[in-house]
């Protein structure tokens, strides 16, 4: 199909490298974005070698690479600070590295960047108040008074999507893991040079994100989902490490000092077992299959997506068997991403068996290099 006109609800990773991706193949494209300054918040996001190949397919590598870190080693310690084992990486793209540490903000204004460039419109502080699909177009009428007729809606709304509960009403909600995460940057440390993560029950991890940056993620027990008050958030997070053994971490959360650079997530999953469309409207990214940070292929499952949607979108002659052939592509690995990294959760957590990391991100590995 040719000229399609497409919205897509949500502005985040995957909405806008759907944008780029569409409009790579030629489609009219329009974004709407519900916070009207289109923020992110401050800390990285850690990116393997299929998102590094994704980049190069949408002619995005050099400006996304300039932005991160590079590395091609993933080392595991245990909480003493001792390290069990230095997986290299594979390189998908000739020349460039196996995996990046990238700041959110960064990351966002590449993308952004690129989908004005592209030609994209981006509509901010706006939402789709109503979404009537009669079968030869969507009409949308949003929150401004406009409204739009569009040959297909991408709902890239994240893991609370308004699009998906539109189409799926009875879809089952986001599940809490009993676990949370807690992210905080740092001025980077000569050795991490690499994804360096801690074993245990409080799962801990430092990232490089420049050659000035890194940050550090933590996962920890919350078994009744607890909200914290911001101005105790640094101490919170202080608390939550002060026994770890490892003398580089105890250094470290020293400096965990200002609360409002604290950024907490309870960590929730979602994956629809059944279709990921409803006629004209599709979904991807977290709307459809939220992953827990373990195995660092959230917004990788996002960006693989968007660029298989553009793909199946341009090769077929219809709507319906597009969105199939899309589903079809994408369910098994980004099932097989949601359960594993949702197994590492339960094994720290004691809800099922403890899992090897090691051998868990080498198999990561193999799976992600497969083509998509």
């Amino acid at each position: 199909m040719q000229q399609l006109h497409i919205l897509i609800v949500g502005g985040g990773i995957g909405g806008l490298t759907s944008a780029i991706a569409l409009r790579r193949k030629g489609h009219a494209v329009e974004v709407i974005e519900r916070d009207p300054d289109w923020s992110v918040y401050g800390v990285g996001i850690i990116q393997q070698g299929n998102v590094i190949r994704a980049m190069a397919e949408l002619g995005l590598i050099d400006d996304y690479l300039d932005a991160g870190f590079g590395f091609d080693r993933v080392q595991v310690f245990i909480p003493t600070g001792q390290c069990v084992a230095d997986i290299p990486t594979p390189r998908l793209v000739d020349g460039y590295p196996g995996n990046v540490g990238i700041g959110r903000r960064a990351l966002h204004k590449v993308l952004g960047d690129r989908t004005k460039q592209a030609g994209a419109s981006v509509r901010l502080g706006l939402t789709a108040t109503a979404i009537d699909d009669d079968g030869e177009g969507v009409s949308v009428a949003f929150s401004d008074g406009t409204s739009g007729r569009y040959d297909l809606v991408i709902g890239a709304d994240g893991l609370y999507s308004q699009t998906r509960a539109t189409i799926f009403p009875d879809a089952p909600p986001p599940e809490f893991t009993g676990q949370s995460v807690w992210r905080y940057n740092f001025r980077r440390t000569p050795d991490v040079i690499g994804l360096q993560a801690y074993e245990g029950q409080t799962g801990i991890g430092l990232v490089p994100l420049s050659d000035e940056l890194m940050y550090m993620y933590v996962t920890t027990p919350e078994s009744d989902n607890p909200r914290y008050a911001t101005q105790d958030l640094a101490a919170t997070m202080r608390s939550k490490i002060a026994g770890v053994p490892s003398p580089a971490i105890r250094a470290l959360a020293d400096q965990i000092t200002e609360d409002d650079e604290v950024v907490y997530k309870p960590l929730e999953w979602l994956l629809l077992e059944g279709p990921w469309h409803k006629g004209r409207v599709v979904l991807l990214g977290d709307a459809v299959h939220a992953t827990t940070p373990h195995l660092g292929q959230g917004a990788g499952m996002a960006i693989e997506d968007a660029v298989v949607l553009a793909e199946e979108l341009t090769a077929a002659d219809a709507i319906e068997p597009a969105l199939q052939s899309y589903r079809d592509r994408r369910f098994a690995r980004c099932r097989y991403i949601v359960e594993a990294s949702r197994a590492i959760c339960f094994g720290q957590l004691g809800k099922g068996p403890l899992v090897d990391n090691a051998a868990a991100t080498r198999e990561m590995f193999m799976k992600v290099a497969e083509p998509i």
